[in-house]
């Protein structure tokens, strides 16, 4: 396994292992034992699994309040994703900063989004499948959402169409209308 740090603090890529042979592929896809000797202590207590059928599907920008927030290790296991974390911790050095990464079944790669960022994705190609860990369940009461287009974080998305979006995801608040109780820790 290999980890990557990002040029935000905490964001990680990580790429498994991968063993082929005739047969096809094996992938060890997390081991909480090599990602603690990576430095990463997380203790997941949830999978969860999306799948998108429409090339454009936009989900996000979300987030969990404290002290519900959640850190997520996500990967993209049919299709292709444009995946990214914006970094949205008051304070920081990298605030309102935000990185993106295509994640695809075949490259195996995997974002660590920690917690202190939101978290989207955009499906580049049609019926696509995303799992992720989560450190913490859901909770309702702590949910929020960022507009995917905010101009003051100005994602660059891949695809310049109208994205594929729920109807949260449509009417989320701008960044500076929603709740935010992260502040940079050092």
């Amino acid at each position: 396994m290999k980890v990557i740090d990002t040029r935000l603090s905490g964001v990680k890529v990580i790429e498994p292992d991968v063993f082929g042979d005739h047969r096809g592929w094996f992938s060890e896809t997390y081991s909480e034992m090599k990602m603690k000797k990576a430095g990463i202590d997380i203790h997941f207590v949830q999978d969860n699994h999306s799948f998108s059928a429409q090339k454009g599907t936009l989900r996000g920008l979300h987030y969990q309040l404290k002290p519900k927030a959640q850190t997520k290790l996500v990967r993209c296991t049919r299709g292709s994703i444009f995946d990214v974390a914006v970094d949205i911790r008051r304070g920081g050095p990298t605030y309102l900063e935000w990185f993106g990464i295509e994640l695809t079944a075949e490259n195996k790669k995997q974002l660590l989004v920690p917690k202190g960022f939101a978290h989207a994705f955009m499906t580049l190609t049609e019926d696509v499948e995303v799992q992720y860990k989560v450190d913490e369940v859901y909770a309702p009461d702590c949910d929020r959402g960022i507009l995917w287009s905010d101009p003051t974080i100005a994602v660059q998305w891949p695809m310049d169409i109208k994205p594929v979006l729920s109807e949260k995801d449509e009417h989320a608040p701008l960044l500076n209308e929603t709740d935010n109780n992260f502040e940079f820790e050092g």
